[in-house]
């Protein structure tokens, strides 16, 4: 058995991106709150996919282009967990490794970001040929099938690069197609222009879910990340890449999924459905089909709780559906439903403190927020104690918890907890709150004295370090296309869920599903 010990540094391997930075430090962010008295360190490096930007993916050649450095880290021991984008991810995972957690989807659905001058149009309604940017081979063939009156061409980059490609002077792109969540995580909702619904492009497999990955008999990490699991996310993951690892796709065929787990009437059971599509480059020939089956939850994963992980769980998106309805359109994603405020307790540690418990009280966070605290549902309470006439225990607001990093992600019942702190000149952070520059008297940062803020350590990841190899077992007999089954999960829900992706694949392949992939395999090699 391996394993982190709790007095050690763990170390989370990142790619440099703000994009990934931002998902890391969201997981780091959770784990923070079930164990405040671990740190955490960053270690970023570059991956294949970030480093040959002139060539399509598929021309690359390569697997695992966003995964491979990231995996010889953990492999060799220098870092003890990695957080991926999960359609990263290829279905069959290196020996020793698995996906220690599966985070709760965000919506997967794909969304179309326009050039100013194209505000207000949508993929139908823009002029014919149109110049709409992709790296998705997915995207392109799905578009050239419904519109065939844009031209696609690829766009390569982070979602910063490809946005710039499109807003820069004299761009020739209309527009790009991206996974609607990552503009939500990059707090750039505003910028869509279109969301696009799975009945006009399916996403791909993984779409909108965080992974981590760590070493597969690492028992202590393991254990820690079983607690940010969502369960509903990880049954539709699981049909997901059991139906495209039994395809052999990737990014090399278009191929794309969209799934839904919603809750048979007057029944503990939930009806899993998966559509499933296999495309030639072009978009003419297209292979589809949908296919689902039943799968039994105990009490524990099928009630919309928290699973006792002390992260507070989104509403359940498992509808109730009659037992001979078949759903094939995705859930839409609706606004969260307002937060009950969370008790008041007596002792919080503070952020980014190994073992020190320091109580904040109204003053502090004044002195931080001005005026605009007092519009805290708290504030009133904490003001009575600060002037002696309410309970001292009063004087302890909850979101003295907040979590790691320099993403707003608390638990404030009064702001948005996912908001982003926002760059400066001076600084480099401005409060989300109070939209002041974190300086003092002397210009010097306060980021320090913010009850709000704590950091994780961020470094370049070092490959030449000499590090001890940890000992890595094959446990992939035990995994789910590459998934950890937790102790406290049906392991029978996991194997229908398998089942399920494999049943349809196998059918699609009946219909000739391999030879189109092949084609479309062979007609990107001869263009490399």
């Amino acid at each position: 058995m391996t394993g982190a010990s709790k007095d050690k540094v763990i170390r989370v391997g990142s790619r440099k991106s703000e994009l990934a930075l931002i998902q890391t430090k969201h997981v780091i962010a959770c784990l923070q709150k079930l164990n405040p008295e671990v740190q955490y360190e960053i270690h970023t490096m570059t991956t294949v996919g970030d480093r040959v930007l002139n060539k399509s993916l598929p021309k690359i050649g390569e697997k695992s282009l966003f995964t491979k450095d990231l995996e010889d880290a953990l492999r060799n021991g220098g870092v003890d967990f990695v957080v991926h984008s999960l359609k990263d991810l290829p279905t069959s995972l290196p020996i020793g490794m698995a996906i220690g957690a599966v985070l709760e989807r965000e919506d997967p659905r794909d969304a179309l970001v326009l050039n100013q001058k194209y505000r207000g149009k949508t993929l139908a309604t823009l002029p014919k040929g149109s110049v709409i940017g992709t790296s998705s081979l997915r995207r392109s063939a799905q578009l050239a099938r419904l519109h065939p009156h844009l031209v696609v061409c690829d766009i390569r980059g982070n979602l910063n690069t490809r946005l710039g490609k499109l807003d820069a002077e004299g761009s020739k792109f209309a527009g790009i197609v991206l996974a609607q969540a990552g503009l939500v995580r990059m707090g750039w909702e505003k910028r869509i222009d279109q969301v696009i619904e799975p009945s006009e492009i399916l996403y791909a497999v993984g779409q909108g879910a965080l992974a981590v990955e760590c070493r597969s008999n690492d028992e202590y990490i393991l254990d820690m990340l079983s607690k940010l699991c969502n369960f509903e996310t990880q049954c539709k993951i699981l049909v997901e890449r059991s139906f495209l690892k039994t395809l052999g796709g990737g990014c090399s065929a278009p191929v794309a999924v969209c799934t839904n787990l919603k809750r048979k009437h007057d029944s503990k059971s939930n009806y899993l459905n998966i559509q499933g599509a296999v495309w030639s480059l072009d978009g003419k020939t297209e292979i589809r089909a949908d296919d689902g089956c039943s799968v039994e939850l105990d009490p524990v994963h099928q009630s919309d709780i928290d699973n006792g992980n002390g992260v507070p769980a989104k509403k359940s998106k498992t509808e109730d559906v009659t037992d001979n309805a078949l759903p094939v359109e995705p859930e839409l994603s609706s606004p969260e439903t307002k937060r009950k405020s969370p008790e008041i307790v007596d002792e919080l540690l503070q952020p980014g403190c190994s073992n020190a418990v320091e109580k904040i009280g109204m003053t502090k966070f004044l002195d931080v927020h001005g005026e605009m605290f007092k519009k805290c549902p708290y504030s009133s309470q904490l003001q009575k104690s600060e002037q002696g006439q309410g309970d001292a225990k009063a004087a302890l607001c909850p979101s003295s918890a907040f979590p790691v990093g320099v993403d707003f992600m608390g638990d404030c019942p009064y702001v948005s907890t996912e908001q982003k702190i926002e760059p400066t000149s001076q600084t480099g952070m401005r409060c989300p709150i109070s939209g002041k520059i974190l300086v003092d008297k002397q210009d010097h940062p306060i980021a320090d004295k913010c009850p709000f803020l704590a950091q994780a350590k961020v470094i370049d990841y070092n490959e030449n370090v000499q590090r001890e190899a940890p000992k890595l077992e094959d446990n992939s007999e035990h995994l789910f296309c590459g998934m950890h089954c937790h102790k406290d999960v049906p392991k029978e829900a996991f194997e229908a869920c398998e089942k399920l992706g494999q049943h349809l694949a196998h059918f699609l392949i009946s219909k000739g599903a391999l030879e189109v992939m092949k084609c479309a395999q062979n007609e990107i090699h001869s263009k490399a």
